[in-house]
C-alpha cells in the first residue's frame, strides 16, 4: 500500500473552512503525488451516487470520457445506486485495490470521517466531486470540485425578482412551492438556503409547501400531484434539479393547470431537454449546475502528479438561462 513517504515530495493537505452549502473559501492543498511504480497508468476510484437524474448520467459520463486509457487512467467506476453504505463499501474496495487518487461523489454530507481515515492512513488522496462533506478534520479529503449550490439557489430568486418585475407582477401575492432535492445532500442543503432566503425577503412571498422528490421525475410528480390537491392555489415552483421540474409539469398538465404560464417554473441543473421545455414555454428557468466534473478532477490530479499545490474549493462555471436565451443557447449544449 502506498504510504505517504513514498509520494513525490514532501505533501501538506491545507484544509480551510468551507462555507455554508457550496461555497467553503479558501486556499491550496498540496497533496503527494502518487507514483504508480511499475504501472504506466494512474488509476482512479470514482464512487458515484447514482443514475438518479439526467444530470447524473451527463456527470458520469464526463468522467468516463476524460479517465481512459489513452489520457492516462485506469478508471474503476462504482454506481452506489443511490446508498451511503454502498458508497463506503466502494471506497474501502479503492483502498484494497491500492489506487493512486479516490473520487467521491457522496450521497449525504455527513458519516465519513471513518473511511476517510482509512483512505488517508492508506495515503490514497480522495476528491469530492458534486456534493460536499461534512467533516471535524477537512484534512481527510484533498479538495472539492463542483457547483456553487447556495449561489445557484440565490441565483433562481433573483431571476424571479426580474422576472415579475417584467410581467408587472412585483406586488402581486405570490404561494411558492419548493420541490426540495434527496435530504442532506449539499445541493438540496444549498438550493433550499437560497430560495428561502429569498423568500423571506419579500413580504407579499409565501412558502405553502416545501417537500422532497429526491431528485427524481417520479418524485417530483408524486409530490406536486399531492400539494395541488392540498393546496389550490400556487403561483411559483423551485424544483431543486431539472427531472422533479418535469414530474411537476406532468403533474400540474393533469390538474388542468398551464405550466409556465400559471404556474412559473424554475429549476436546476438545465440539461439539454428543459431547454426545449423552456422554448416551449413549460418551465420558465434553468439555473445551470455544470456536470462536466471530469475535466478539472483530471487537471488537479495531473498538477499533483507535477508536484503542484491545487486548491481546497475549486468551483465549474454556471449560468442561468430562460425562455428568451434558450433557443439560442441549445445548440452550445454538451450535455
Amino acid at each position: 500500500m502506498k504510504k505517504i513517504s513514498s509520494l513525490i515530495g514532501s505533501a501538506l493537505l491545507c484544509a480551510l473552512a468551507l462555507t455554508s452549502c457550496g461555497g467553503k473559501s479558501g486556499g491550496s492543498s498540496t497533496a503527494a503525488a502518487p507514483k504508480a511504480e511499475g504501472k504506466n497508468l494512474i488509476t482512479v476510484g470514482y464512487a458515484q451516487v447514482g443514475a438518479e437524474s439526467d444530470w447524473r448520467l451527463a456527470n458520469t459520463e464526463s468522467f468516463k470520457k476524460t479517465f481512459t486509457e489513452a489520457n492516462g487512467y485506469k478508471l474503476i467506476f462504482d454506481d452506489a445506486q443511490q446508498k451511503q453504505e454502498n458508497q463506503i463499501k466502494a471506497i474501502r474496495n479503492f483502498i484494497q485495490q491500492d489506487v493512486d487518487y479516490i473520487v467521491v461523489a457522496p450521497v449525504v454530507e455527513t458519516g465519513w470521517e471513518t473511511v476517510l481515515k482509512e483512505a488517508k492512513d492508506a495515503g490514497i488522496p480522495v476528491i469530492l466531486s458534486d456534493r460536499q462533506m461534512n467533516v471535524s478534520d477537512e484534512s481527510l479529503y484533498l479538495c472539492w470540485v463542483g457547483g456553487n449550490f447556495l449561489k445557484e439557489g440565490r441565483d433562481s430568486v433573483i431571476w424571479l425578482e426580474n422576472y415579475l418585475k417584467k410581467i408587472g407582477r412585483e406586488n402581486d401575492e405570490l404561494k411558492i412551492v419548493d420541490l426540495q432535492g434527496t435530504i442532506g445532500a449539499s445541493a438540496q442543503i444549498g438550493r433550499t438556503q437560497g430560495i428561502e432566503e429569498g423568500i423571506a425577503k419579500h413580504a407579499n412571498w409565501e412558502l405553502v409547501a416545501q417537500q422532497s422528490g429526491d431528485f427524481t421525475q417520479k418524485g417530483g410528480q408524486e409530490v406536486m400531484e399531492s400539494i395541488l390537491k392540498s393546496t389550490p392555489k400556487i403561483d411559483v415552483v423551485f424544483a431543486e434539479n431539472d427531472n422533479m421540474a418535469w414530474g411537476a409539469v406532468d403533474a400540474i398538465r393533469a390538474a388542468g393547470k398551464v405550466p409556465g404560464k400559471d404556474i412559473i417554473i424554475i429549476c436546476f441543473d438545465a440539461v439539454k431537454e428543459t431547454f426545449n421545455r423552456m422554448i416551449s414555454g413549460e418551465i420558465n428557468c434553468a439555473c445551470e449546475c455544470n456536470p462536466l466534473h471530469g475535466p478539472r478532477v483530471d487537471e488537479i490530479i495531473k498538477d499533483l502528479q507535477a508536484g503542484k499545490k491545487v486548491d481546497k474549493i475549486q468551483y465549474v462555471v454556471e449560468e442561468v438561462f430562460d425562455e428568451e436565451n434558450a433557443k439560442d443557447r441549445l445548440p452550445t449544449r454538451a450535455y
